[in-house]
């Protein structure tokens, strides 16, 4: 067998370092943020390399769009809520920056409580063990009675459960999302996997209702999908749900002559999931936009994206 000797380094090809095309300059690094700074300074002194430059990317697609007369949509899942953003989300509603929202079963759950009682979330780990877990009377009686108060007027569940506590006297509703989508008339739909939610336990729920009002809201979801040319669909927090809804509209409105293009579609989340990925950022704008994802904790990524787009529609 012959005996193998190290590869000898002389005759080896080199360039010069000046020709060579790096993905990296200076050029893009991050600046220190001066004491006494502004927003701007900061926003300016991030990097312009990977999610600092993508930041940036997402904010100029949102606040193009929206200058441009065109949507902005927002899906969601419930963590958001629980996580403190309804004062920042609600605040874009207000503004027009967000024209639609989108959100899971669990959503309507964690803005009505905050809207009752100013606070959600219980500690599943504690009372699940007891057969305590979801037996809330008060969350369950609520919505489930708005469920079917909204599917007997022809609502879907969105506008139902929103103009149910717009109405209400509970002393926290201006924290709700759904109340203040209804009062500006935005629309806000609702999306709802049956048993997967506390208040299906209940025996308040209607499941006729309920099948009836989310069904609704699909068909309305996908209409607000077939106006996307040019617009922006984010995904804030939803692993499988608003992806599967988003996809599934899409699908309905292209079928029925809606083109749903050029479109700008971004992931926000602190795990990057396959659904989102799939769904979202890269089918949906395969040839016909572009897709984000940032990860990231929502209670940091979306106040700053939030700032950044408020701040540059301000300014131009």
């Amino acid at each position: 067998m012959k005996k193998l000797e190290p590869l000898s380094l002389d005759g080896i090809k080199t360039y010069n370092l000046s020709e060579r095309h790096s993905k990296v300059s200076q050029q893009d690094f991050g600046r220190p943020f001066p004491p006494g700074g502004r927003f701007r300074d900061f926003v300016d002194g991030l990097p312009r390399i990977l999610a600092g430059q993508t930041l940036r990317e997402v904010a100029a697609a949102w606040v193009t769009a929206r200058r441009q007369g065109r949507q902005v949509f927002l899906g969601m899942g419930a963590h958001p809520i629980k996580v403190g953003l309804s004062p920042i989300l609600i605040d874009l509603l207000r503004r027009g920056l967000i024209t639609g929202m989108a959100m899971n079963g669990a959503g309507i759950i964690h803005d009505a409580e905050v809207a009752m009682a100013g606070r959600t979330s219980e500690d599943v780990d504690e009372v699940l063990g007891c057969g305590q877990f979801g037996m809330a009377r008060e969350t369950a009686e609520f919505l489930n009675e708005a469920i079917t108060w909204g599917a007997g007027q022809g609502l879907g569940l969105g506008k139902a459960v929103g103009q149910r506590l717009q109405e209400s006297a509970f002393p926290y509703k201006n924290l709700s999302l759904l109340a203040a989508a209804a009062a500006l008339e935005t629309p806000l739909t609702v999306h709802v996997a049956v048993g997967t939610d506390i208040i299906h336990l209940h025996p308040s729920v209607n499941p006729e209702a309920l099948g009836a009002a989310t069904h609704r809201d699909f068909r309305l979801f996908a209409a607000m999908v077939s106006e996307l040319n040019d617009g922006v669909f984010i995904n804030l927090g939803s692993a499988v749900i608003i992806p599967e809804v988003f996809l599934k509209a899409i699908t309905l409105a292209r079928n029925l002559g809606h083109k749903v293009a050029p479109l700008t579609t971004v992931n926000l989340d602190f795990v990057q999931h396959y659904r989102p990925l799939t769904n979202v950022v890269r089918r949906p704008t395969a040839g016909v936009g572009r897709g984000y994802a940032l990860t990231g904790h929502h209670e940091l990524l979306l106040p700053l994206l939030a700032a950044l787009v408020t701040e540059e529609l301000e300014e131009g």
